[in-house]
């Protein structure tokens, strides 16, 4: 159930810091907020606005809250395999196949096609461009993102549900093309707020009006790169299917059944009878019977959920286990050798590069599920067997 945190501010955190209640407490400041600002349990300290923070406008939208990785968001795949089936492959084969397939790291593209659907994504996102006059001029090799992972808290991850069916995982965005088109329109809306003499308590609330050249372009332009996230998640899940199947020796994984979800966008919605632009920044759709993924860390547990419809969370839910501590500080505290202990059982690639991935370093999944019980059902609970990450 959610705590009245401050007046315009209801949190579903059991367990949060003050910087992300006064990030929260600002934003509910700001005039075209309706109704509240809403914190998921997994709600943390972000740069402008908290992680975990669903933001309702009226009539105008903040490119930062939206923040940079636009469409950031989750996948996940059913296959016909089982854990029984998995003693017949290598894991470690699979993630070195699964490298070789998906080029991981900030920076690494695309040398050319790699799947039967590659081409045809680019095609439409091409044509999505040229028909709303997206500008991505500052992205000449936006084609050569499609089907890339990133760094960071990016990962792809085979996984096993509770009744022992296999599950492709993975979590990433809009990759260097999301960014610029983000960071292009941040600097559009402080500008525009510094002309009109706008006083702003963080710069990064700067907004773009509903109606003006500015905002239309934005919102063409935020739509194509959550297209292009969208299709960037289903690429590299399909070439992690096929570097599955391949491995057992079949022409496909047998897919069953597949949820696709952004955690960093924006869209219009119906709330408390006022048409607003939802920004969910971290947070996914938990409208009534929307499906969507919960990954904890690395080396725990992830879920797969169903939406319960909750109006006063703004039909939303947790996007992840939120970070307990900064990556500067788990460098600190934490070893190479800390993070293997708690990849125990689990196929990855070991290395200094991770430690600030360290479970350590979250919050407690557990307790997250715990805290959103009135917000999502579970479908599926899903564990880690390989986990392949970018730096």
């Amino acid at each position: 159930m959610p705590t009245e945190l401050t007046s315009g501010v209801l949190s579903w955190a059991s367990h949060i810091d003050d910087r992300t209640i006064e990030q929260a407490t600002a934003l509910a400041g700001l005039p075209f907020i309706h109704p509240h600002v809403a914190l998921m349990p997994d709600a943390h300290a972000g740069k402008g606005s908290a992680v975990g923070t669903v933001i309702p406008t009226k009539a105008a939208v903040i490119p930062a809250a939206v923040g940079v990785d636009i469409g950031c968001g989750m996948i996940a795949a059913k296959t016909r395999y089982t854990e029984a089936d998995l003693e017949r492959i290598s894991l470690t084969e699979l993630r070195d196949e699964v490298e070789r397939a998906i080029p991981l790291s900030p920076g690494n593209y695309n040398k050319k096609i790699h799947h039967e659907h590659t081409q045809e994504r680019i095609d439409d996102l091409e044509a999505l461009a040229e028909r709303e006059g997206v500008d991505l001029a500052h992205s000449p090799k936006w084609r050569e993102q499609l089907g890339s992972l990133g760094g960071g808290n990016h990962f792809i991850e085979l996984c096993i549900d509770t009744d022992g069916s296999v599950w492709c995982f993975l979590h990433s965005g809009s990759r260097g093309v999301g960014n610029k088109i983000a960071q292009k329109h941040i600097k559009i809306a402080q500008a525009l707020c510094k002309q009109w003499h706008i006083q702003l308590e963080d710069r990064d609330h700067a907004y773009l009006v509903e109606g003006t050249p500015e905002f239309t372009q934005y919102l063409k332009e935020l739509s194509w790169a959550q297209t292009f996230a969208k299709f960037n998640r289903d690429e590299m899940m399909d070439r992690f299917l096929n570097q599955l199947a391949r491995l057992f020796g079949d022409d496909h994984a047998g897919e069953t059944e597949r949820v696709n979800c952004h955690h960093n966008y924006t869209e219009i919605m119906t709330i408390s009878g006022e048409k607003v632009w939802l920004t969910r920044k971290g947070a996914i759709d938990a409208t009534e019977g929307r499906m969507g993924c919960i990954p904890g860390s690395m080396g725990t547990r992830s879920y797969i959920v169903r939406g319960k419809g909750n109006p006063s969370a703004l039909f939303s839910a947790p996007h992840g286990a939120g970070r307990a501590m900064s990556r500067t500080e788990a460098k600190k505290r934490f070893t190479a050798e800390d993070l293997d202990a708690s990849m125990a059982g689990i196929v990855y690639r070991p290395g200094d590069a991770w430690i600030d991935e360290i479970p350590a370093a979250y919050k407690d999944i557990d307790q997250v599920m715990e805290d959103a019980a009135d917000l999502v059902d579970v479908v599926h609970e899903l564990r880690q067997v390989m986990n392949v990450k970018g730096t």
